[in-house]
């Protein structure tokens, strides 16, 4: 008799993560459901890039109302979730900290709360973030590492974090926590700095000159590639007792380095091109982000087969096709 087919919940499907996350479930067999605020407004245009959107079932959620939260999980009957959900920009949480705060750590207790209250047996993964650790001068972060965040992003996160730490342990539920660090690629918006600059190159390129502006390029972080961190996300949930991971790929450049490396692939000289501009400098930002992905590797399987500049290069070529 054959097993029936899985049943995923993605809160927050059309997203970067979500799109790639909704290809490796259907490509696995699955069922999948997902949310998004509105889905009679949102364009879906990730889904529709990777030509699924015509393979999942959408519902219109707001992460922050319990009510609505639930009736998903009821219409779904999920054996996964997956909460992707919530604004996730680290800039923009600067400006609009309140709503940053609700859709994230309000949607997660909303997620686990209903979870809780559900028939069924329900495996939880939550999006955490690497922003938690802050500056962790220079030493890689691992599961151990304490939280120091330095945005309202970070402190949302951290939230989420240790709400699902809590229903873990107070409820015995199956949830638990990526802590993914910076993970790019050509369905990332503008207003990541990552796609900004290979936007702008690219145009450069095309046209013959121009200028980037960007805030501080000495930062340093570990950017991997999209598509693999999503199949780390579904690792995590096979396991058979729930535990949270760090993903990333072990490896750290500058953004000069990312810089650089976009210019090169188009045949420019970036120092030519690119100006620093104080508007796009945060308040307080995390200089230099290092990762220690070991325990995924030992206990998930899961190893990074990309760094960053193979991401610069994938990214370019996407947008030059």
């Amino acid at each position: 008799m054959s097993n029936p087919q899985k049943k995923a919940l993605i809160m927050g499907i059309s997203g970067q993560d979500g799109a790639y996350l909704t290809k490796l479930l259907l490509d696995k067999g699955y069922q999948v459901f997902g949310t998004s605020r509105d889905v009679q407004m949102s364009s879906f245009a990730n889904l529709r890039r990777l030509d699924v959107l015509d393979r999942v079932t959408l519902f219109s959620v707001a992460v922050n109302d319990f009510r609505s939260v639930l009736q998903a999980i009821i219409r779904s009957e999920p054996d996964e979730i997956y909460n992707l959900a919530g604004q996730s920009s680290v800039g923009l949480s600067f400006e609009q900290p309140m709503e940053t705060f609700e859709s994230i750590s309000v949607g997660v207790i909303n997620l686990l709360e209903a979870i809780r209250f559900f028939e069924r047996p329900v495996r939880l993964y939550n999006a955490g973030s690497s922003e938690c650790f802050g500056n962790t001068q220079g030493v890689p972060a691992n599961e151990e590492t304490p939280y120091r965040p330095r945005s309202p992003y970070a402190v949302a996160k951290s939230a989420a974090f240790w709400e699902v730490a809590n229903y873990r342990e107070a409820y015995g539920l199956y949830a638990c926590s990526g802590i993914l660090f910076n993970h790019e690629s050509p369905l990332r918006p503008e207003r990541f700095v990552t796609q900004k600059i290979v936007a702008a190159a690219c145009r450069i390129a095309r046209e013959g000159g121009g200028e980037l502006s960007l805030g501080n390029i000495d930062v340093q972080r570990d950017w991997g590639w999209a598509p693999e961190y999503v199949e780390a996300m579904w690792l995590m949930l096979q396991q058979d007792a729930p535990d949270d991971y760090v993903i990333a790929t072990g490896q750290t450049f500058s953004l000069e380095d990312f810089v650089r490396m976009v210019f090169e692939r188009l045949d420019l000289d970036w120092t030519r091109h690119v100006r620093t501009n104080p508007e796009f400098i945060r308040p307080t930002d995390i200089m230099i982000s290092r990762a220690d992905p070991t325990k995924a590797a030992r206990e998930l399987g899961w190893r990074a087969k990309f760094a960053m500049p193979d991401v610069a290069r994938m990214m370019v070529e996407a947008k030059v096709k």
